[in-house]
């Protein structure tokens, strides 16, 4: 038969175990941040309490910490991972819906502040690019604006000598027409002098020639010069139906208008009073 002192030894060994379990469970809430009371309000609301698993010493003391705490912290980070993921798309979606805007209407949309405080790498390139591409915009529009005003001005210029050019043809087309005008003036005028000079009197009467007779007179007078070698004034003014006068009025007029140039006719024109 058993001795009660058995049932004594086996009675504080089992509640030497109860508190030892009981002071590790309590550890290892306090570690994991979860009130023991916790489970209490689940065992009054119906719930069964299941026992802790027990660890053993190598699995609590591995990696420099408890177990649930690594746990802990692996669900934390994990946690922030995925707020910065979503915090990426919602910037990313929102750079892609305001970029198109605010390249037509020139205006640059200030930064907003992150969640955080402080701006993403991502959209801060963004934002970079954005900045440069307006720069080059707003430049390629100055150069285009130079350009254009460049060849306004080069227009204007060649517009200019243009215009100068056609009023220098024009003063000269019309200086060579008063000159033609002139010319043709001095011609008419000498012809109708020449003409009123060669009068043909016989008997006493003065007898005018026409246009046409006038011209074949004239050749014929200056022909008569130049053929003959050697030419009285007064056979001339025979030949020609003239007085010796006259003929040598004509021959004065011919000679000062320039309708007889041959140096050699003064030499073939003799006065009446010299030789042979």
């Amino acid at each position: 038969m058993v001795g009660p002192w058995v049932y004594l030894a086996a009675a504080v060994l089992l509640i030497g175990v109860i508190f030892f379990l009981t002071r590790s469970r309590g550890r290892a809430a306090a570690a994991s941040g979860e009130p023991l009371h916790n489970e209490e309000e689940r065992a009054g609301a119906g719930q069964v309490a299941q026992p802790w698993p027990q660890e053993s010493e190598e699995q609590r003391t591995a990696g420099g910490r408890p177990r649930r705490r690594r746990d802990l912290g692996s669900r934390l980070q994990a946690h922030r991972r995925a707020q910065r993921v979503a915090w990426a798309e919602v910037d990313e979606n929102e750079d892609e819906a305001v970029i198109p805007a605010q390249e037509e209407e020139g205006v640059e949309k200030p930064a907003e502040a992150h969640p955080t405080g402080k701006i993403g790498a991502k959209k801060l390139r963004k934002l970079e690019e954005k900045q440069a591409r307006k720069a080059q915009r707003e430049a390629e529009e100055a150069e285009r604006e130079e350009r254009k005003r460049l060849e306004s001005q080069r227009e204007a210029e060649w517009k200019k000598e243009e215009e100068r050019l056609r009023l220098k043809e024009e003063q000269k087309e019309e200086e060579e027409r008063k000159a033609r005008e002139e010319q043709a003036r001095r011609e008419h005028e000498e012809y109708l002098k020449l003409k009123e000079a060669f009068v043909v009197e016989e008997e006493g009467v003065s007898e005018t020639m026409t246009e046409e007779q006038s011209h074949s007179f004239l050749a014929e007078f200056i022909n008569y010069i130049k053929q003959s070698k050697v030419v009285l004034l007064e056979d001339l003014a025979f030949q020609m139906g003239l007085r010796t006068q006259d003929t040598i009025n004509r021959i004065q007029d011919l000679l000062t208008e320039g309708t007889l140039t041959d140096p050699g006719v003064l030499s073939r024109v003799k006065s009446p009073g010299e030789k042979s």
